[in-house]
């Protein structure tokens, strides 16, 4: 219901802009006059060209349809939204030339407002849907309008699916929860999305759950009955479902297709990223911190008189951490704590308010009074520029662990050490501490396997309001 509901807003937004549009052209030919002048003789009142705007319409309406540009497809990049807008426009446009010259011989033709016509309504068109997708990010992240699913299947498949609803919310769905094939291996954490039971219970949840969007079905490709039984009994509820391909058990984008004289070729490249990716990653870390370094530095000494002062010890804080592919590293920090902090951590381990191998509380007796402050505006994180100027750590990247949590990881928690850790990372701008460690390693492992510069541009970007209002840190 929300998806056709934003439809027809969209379709009835499109259709106001494609008129508003057509104005404009009109405007920058006759009356602004752009490129070239307009002699006085050919002159045209803008009722002169009803007709033309009124089947313009028409034949966008016509395009849109044809070329399914109506058709949302969550996860698409922007450009290339634009791209279908501006080839139907196109098409609507060279048609509505042949229906002028060959049905409207005495209706006016200007060619440079057509071009005018083609060019405001892409631009216009591109920037609608830009803030429609600004829109509905900020109403997903409220949990708003989000559309409900059900995920079948906690494998490796059912973990890369989750990892994926989880890092981008804004794809608008929300995972009511997620039933496993009956397996106890399988029946592994996903973080706070529940589980609700096994393949056999799936008639039941659906009659639980009748307002749902879809049903993912992730399941290993030798389960293909499994899958087709579960299909059936999706339609028979009415809901539909949609299969996620396991493709060996890997996701799409380490699979490689390929074309050897006529013959498709599937290959797997490794998890992670490639060399020139990390020469990249590793030269925007150096720009980043070249450009920050002086007034990093001035933070620090400001940092330090005010750690002295309100308690006795050092400045800094120095602690082990495991780095890519498991290496050891010294992390340095800024001290939050108590001198003694280390040895009262035993005694408050009942207090501990984290899932599985993180020890988190939200109010540490140990922190002190400016390390509180520290904690909540991530400051206490500075000095691990340079760490990141030695190498040893990214500006973006997994968390980087201790020992004694890596000994208690399940095999696929160690998927996040096959890159070096970060100052920030999925789990900073998705919610930090409140975050289940499932649901930590889940992000961690979406950005190695979905890497680009502009995923670590934006982290950074997303950083600073989440460190200034200290969203979920502690």
């Amino acid at each position: 219901m929300r998806t056709r509901t934003i439809r027809n807003i969209t379709i009835i937004t499109d259709l106001l802009l494609v008129n508003v549009a057509f104005w404009l052209a009109y405007m920058a030919r006759y009356r602004w006059q752009w490129f070239l002048p307009v002699d006085e003789r050919f002159f045209e009142p803008y009722a002169r060209y009803a007709s033309q705007q009124i089947t313009l319409t028409a034949l966008i309406i016509l395009t849109f349809v044809q070329g399914r540009v109506w058709r949302r497809r969550r996860g698409e990049f922007w450009i290339d939204e634009v791209s279908r807008i501006g080839f139907a426009v196109g098409t609507a446009v060279t048609l509505l030339m042949a229906v002028t010259y060959f049905f409207e011989r005495e209706a006016p033709f200007s060619r440079l407002l057509l071009f005018w016509a083609l060019f405001f309504t892409v631009v216009i068109l591109g920037l609608a849907r830009l803030m429609r997708r600004w829109i509905l990010a900020a109403l997903y992240r409220r949990g708003t309008a989000v559309d409900r699913v059900l995920v079948l299947g906690s494998g490796e498949t059912g973990r890369g699916l989750i990892r994926t609803l989880l890092a981008r919310p804004d794809l608008g769905f929300k995972a009511i929860g997620y039933l496993h094939d009956g397996d106890q291996e399988n029946n592994i954490g996903l973080g706070r999305i529940p589980h609700l039971g096994t393949f056999s219970d799936l008639s039941q949840i659906l009659d639980q759950y009748p307002n749902l969007y879809t049903v993912f079905i992730a399941v290993p490709g030798e389960m293909h009955q499994q899958a087709a039984k579960l299909l059936r009994i999706c339609y028979r509820h009415g809901i539909s479902a949609q299969v996620v391909p396991d493709l060996l058990q890997l996701s799409l984008n380490r699979v490689e297709f390929n074309n050897m004289a006529g013959i498709p070729m599937l290959g797997v490249r490794d998890v992670g990223m490639t060399r020139w990716q990390r020469l990249t990653k590793r030269t925007l870390d150096l720009v980043v911190v070249a450009i920050g370094g002086i007034p990093a530095l001035l933070v620090t000494a400001v940092i330090a008189i005010l750690i002295k002062r309100d308690s006795p010890g050092p400045v800094f804080y120095s602690g082990e951490r495991v780095g890519r592919n498991g290496k050891p590293f010294k992390m340095y920090k800024f001290r939050s704590m108590v001198v003694d902090a280390e040895k009262q951590k035993k005694e408050l381990e009942a207090l501990n308010e984290a899932d599985g191998p993180i020890f988190k509380i939200k109010e540490d007796p140990r922190l002190t009074r400016i390390g509180r402050f520290l904690r909540r505006s991530s400051l206490d994180e500075l000095p691990q520029l340079w760490n990141v100027l030695l190498g040893q750590m990214s500006l973006v990247g997994p968390r980087p662990p201790l020992q004694e949590e890596v000994d208690q990881y399940k095999p696929w928690h160690r998927q996040r050490l096959s890159e070096i850790g970060g100052l920030t990372g999925l789990w900073q701008v998705s919610g930090r501490s409140d975050l289940t460690f499932d649901e930590l390693c889940l992000l961690d492992i979406y950005y190695i396997e979905n890497w680009s510069l502009m995923l670590d541009i934006r982290i950074l970007l997303q950083t600073i309001p989440h460190s200034i209002f200290g969203r979920g840190a502690y």
